[in-house]
């Protein structure tokens, strides 16, 4: 029970530094947040502005600490190897891609593309593990 309790926390944790990543990224917020002026718009509710602009001032932060939590979620799968190493490649894709300093703004375009091919074969391969799992189950 405590150990699926440790497994269930270390997972959190790795999910809640590929979203910090995310979060910390201008790019990506903004479009959060047309989204939500979309979603809002379609239920009747009019936003002037940007709701979530304030994630701006604090994507440095938010990404510093999805860094963290990754750095942290690495160590214990070097330890004990109790974690999807396909989440990690994910979620590290995920952090590459919300590159948030505004002096690299200019390399934003080759964070994108290299965080979203380390995110995109962390995804292929977990998907490849699963379908090969229910061949074996099946076959």
């Amino acid at each position: 029970m405590i150990k699926n309790l440790k497994e269930r926390a270390i997972g959190v944790s790795g999910s809640a530094s590929g979203l910090a990543s995310i979060a910390g990224s201008w790019q990506i917020c903004h479009n959060i947040c047309l989204g939500l002026i979309a979603v809002l718009g379609a239920v009747g509710i009019t936003v002037a502005g940007m709701p979530l602009l304030f994630l701006t001032k604090i994507a440095v932060p938010l990404w510093t600490a999805a860094l963290a939590l990754l750095l942290a979620t690495i160590a214990v799968y070097a330890k004990k190897r109790c974690i999807s190493n396909k989440l990690i490649i994910f979620n590290s894709g995920l952090i590459i891609a919300g590159m948030p300093f505004a002096y690299m703004q200019r390399f934003s375009p080759f964070f994108w593309a290299a965080g979203g091919l380390v995110a995109f074969t962390g995804a292929a391969l977990f998907i490849k593990d699963k379908l090969q799992g229910r061949k074996h189950a099946h076959g």
